[in-house]
């Protein structure tokens, strides 16, 4: 399985010739070559994690493919046919694994509703929490998509959470937020996190590929 991170917190996973995308928002740029999809996963309902036109650009050479998401993703895109899924939930998608845990959006502000969210392991392999620290229970994580800059997080928060799963490998996500002098300072917390655990760190900018 390869993974290409793309901008902000959308990630393509490719298998046996096969396309799983993650989380293409407001922040990535628009999805090419969208042929053999097997599905689409959203982790909550915030436009930085998906939009119309993203959706439509993978259902335009895929009508019938599944879109995985929690409920509050259905009731934000009444115009879409989502498949909700909950915490516990595994499902099979092609040549792909997916199996969600948490329910629940990291908190912004308690003047801010706190949103559906789910975080989704991939072929047991690549994990990634969308906007939480949820940490997947009784997993070995193998890849962690660590996110490295938004208005939800503090950079100890991320280190605590880094140190707390002890993946093998890491890389950046969710960074958009972050200028280049950002993105480096994040880098290396989380670098340090991920080695006190005996694991390596990616530094994968957009367009950057991992094979798993």
């Amino acid at each position: 399985m390869r993974l290409t991170k793309f901008e902000h917190a959308a990630l393509l996973l490719e298998d046996s010739g096969k396309k799983l995308f993650l989380d293409p928002g407001s922040f990535t740029s628009p999805l090419t070559d969208t042929s053999n999809t097997s599905a689409v996963v959203i982790t909550h309902e915030h436009a930085d994690h998906w939009t119309p036109e993203q959706l439509n650009r993978v259902l335009e050479l895929n009508p019938e493919v599944p879109i995985y998401a929690p409920q509050g993703v259905a009731a934000a895109a009444p115009d879409f046919a989502i498949t909700v899924v909950h915490a516990g939930d595994t499902v099979e998608a092609g040549p792909f694994t997916l199996r969600f845990f948490g329910g629940t959006h990291a908190v912004i502000h308690s003047s801010i509703p706190v949103v559906d969210n789910l975080g989704v392991l991939i072929n047991d392999e690549l994990y990634y929490a969308g906007d939480s620290f949820t940490i997947p229970e009784g997993v070995e994580v193998d890849v962690l998509a660590v996110p490295a800059g938004a208005p939800w997080l503090k950079i100890a928060e991320t280190i605590d959470y880094v140190l707390a799963v002890k993946p093998k490998r890491s890389f950046p996500t969710h960074e958009m937020v972050l200028a280049r002098a950002g993105k480096d300072m994040s880098n290396g917390r989380i670098k340090w996190a991920t080695e006190q655990g005996g694991g390596e760190f990616f530094p994968l900018e957009p367009g950057d590929t991992l094979d798993l």
